[in-house]
């Protein structure tokens, strides 16, 4: 796997925008060494678009290191709903949070592209976190990361109003795949509104009725299935440099 890390970590719903970015991935401050010890246990894993790697109430075996792709990881409520927590990227993995195996997964993950994993058996993870400290360390500050983002995005879920959550995700977005033209910031990825939804914790017809209602103030607009921000001053975005 590449040293180079993902300039982001992942997208999800956070107050801050920089706590998922420039995140090291879990092999960061490992000697050559400890990661060949590390990936020496992984099985490389590909997975299609739209596979499941687990899910919701599988057993926990382990955890998957993204080397690249892009997975999802979501929550399936007992009506069939389905919530989106947070997209990953190359450098973290999934399978929080009892990453020594062990119960049942509390939320389903899949890859939203093709993306190659390397499966750790949660066992052999265990074995290594006792016999080197670095390793140990490693594997407790890629907990701690996961554990600042679920509890970011809880806080947004409880404090924020719908309106608030999508705009700050639209800032969000625009931060990591905007581009600056002439006509405003386009978000250079394709996200529909079913998945803008899932990610605030609403419904579809809301959010298509919410940019529908920015786009008339001009504040956003749809250039062939982009959505650009027109006016980021009125969502609080700061204009790229």
């Amino acid at each position: 796997m590449s040293d180079d890390i993902e300039e982001t970590a992942g997208i999800m719903l956070v107050e801050h925008e920089a706590l998922m970015q420039r995140v090291p991935s879990l092999l960061h401050g490992l000697s050559e060494e400890q990661r060949g010890r590390l990936l020496s246990i992984g099985e490389k894993l590909i997975f299609e678009a739209e596979q499941p790697l687990f899910h919701q109430g599988d057993p926990h075996k382990g955890i998957y290191l993204i080397e690249s792709g892009r997975i999802r990881s979501y929550y399936q409520a007992p009506s069939g709903r389905q919530v989106t927590l947070a997209y990953w990227f190359s450098g973290n993995f999934v399978g929080a949070l009892n990453m020594f195996g062990g119960g049942t997964h509390m939320w389903g993950s899949s890859a939203v592209q093709r993306s190659s994993t390397i499966f750790l058996l949660g066992a052999e993870l265990r074995r290594l976190a006792l016999d080197s400290a670095e390793i140990a360390v490693a594997l407790l500050e890629a907990l701690s990361f996961k554990a600042r983002c679920y509890s970011a995005m809880a806080q947004m879920l409880g404090t924020r109003s719908a309106t608030e959550r999508l705009e700050h995700l639209l800032i969000f977005l625009a931060t990591v795949y905007g581009v600056k033209q002439s006509n405003g910031t386009v978000i250079a990825a394709s996200f529909t509104h079913a998945d803008l939804a899932s990610l605030i914790g609403s419904t579809r017809q809301w959010v298509t009725i919410q940019l529908s209602r920015l786009q008339d103030r001009g504040v956003v607009r749809y250039n062939r299935g982009l959505l650009v921000i027109c006016e980021p001053e009125s969502l609080g975005l700061q204009e790229p440099a």
